[in-house]
């Protein structure tokens, strides 16, 4: 019986410190746009959040981002992520877009869509921990932003299992073993260096996603090769949402590689891949 209760006491502490633990992680959210369809929905998804989590007061949050007057505040590097979370002295922050557009399509009468582009990003890491975006349709434009404002619950949960499950992986993360990187152009070694090449060129694909919100972004990616070229990791350092990452990381994968060669030897390498998109054509920069 007393070890029952006491097996059963050790679960209650966890599960309440891990409580603890959440709801201790500092969130800042910010609207880069500060357009009203943005802020009126931070709004709604920070009064389903705070239950949760603790929100920095917006104000502050937003002084610090705008302080750093990031150019492309959707399409930041890992760096530049990082600097922007401890200038708002966050764990993580929630970068948020939100409108209501018009559209028309082949076949449909004209029609609005009410929609929400949400990124969470680890301050620790500078890294897109997840990306959302809802999206509802509807003859009329108030009735779509009523059917965007009614997933706002759902949404939030999703959003909070997000930061929960991120917390835990992030704290389970080694850090990243130790790779040669290609030597500065005309420096010595790089005089018999010849740097890693795909025997065929995957280009990465444009998604559906990113064509119908005419996204232009640059996508960057860090990728460890070994000395028989096959590639043992991958991490995006500048990312972009709109499964623009993803597709990356897939095209990057199914490449056959050439390794790295200094000396007429093959050697493991870590190099930087950038891919630029826009609509209707992506392509490598």
């Amino acid at each position: 019986m007393q070890r029952t209760l006491r097996c059963t006491f050790y679960v209650v502490i966890f599960f309440v410190c891990l409580s603890i633990q959440v709801n201790g992680q500092r969130i800042a959210l910010v609207t880069p746009d500060e357009v009203d369809s943005s802020k009126a929905f931070a709004e709604r998804l920070e009064t389903a959040l705070i239950r949760d989590l603790t929100i920095l007061d917006r104000s502050m949050s937003k002084a610090a981002f705008l302080a750093s007057s990031p150019s492309t505040p959707f399409n930041l590097t890992t760096e530049a992520s990082r600097t922007l979370g401890s200038a708002m002295g966050c764990d993580q922050f929630i970068l948020l877009r939100s409108a209501t557009i018009r559209r028309s399509a082949f076949g449909r009468a004209e029609y609005y869509e009410s929609y929400a582009a949400i990124y969470l990003v680890s301050t620790r890491t500078g890294r897109l921990s997840w990306w959302n975006l809802s999206r509802f349709e509807a003859a009329k434009a108030s009735d779509a932003e009523q059917l965007l404002n009614h997933a706002v619950p759902s949404t939030a949960s999703e959003l909070a299992n997000a930061i929960r499950s991120i917390e835990r992986s992030e704290a389970a993360e080694g850090p990243d073993p130790v790779m040669e990187e290609p030597p500065s152009a005309s420096s010595a070694p790089d005089k018999t260096f010849r740097a890693p090449i795909p025997y065929k060129r995957i280009k990465p694909e444009y998604t559906v996603e990113a064509a119908l919100f005419d996204v232009t972004a640059t996508v960057d990616i860090l990728v460890d090769l070994d000395a028989a070229g096959s590639v043992l990791r991958t991490r995006i350092v500048r990312w972009a949402g709109f499964g623009l990452d993803r597709s990356v990381e897939a095209a990057v994968k199914k490449m056959n590689w050439r390794p790295a060669e200094r000396n007429g030897r093959f050697l493991p390498m870590r190099f930087l891949l950038r891919y630029n998109f826009k609509k209707a054509d992506s392509e490598k920069g």
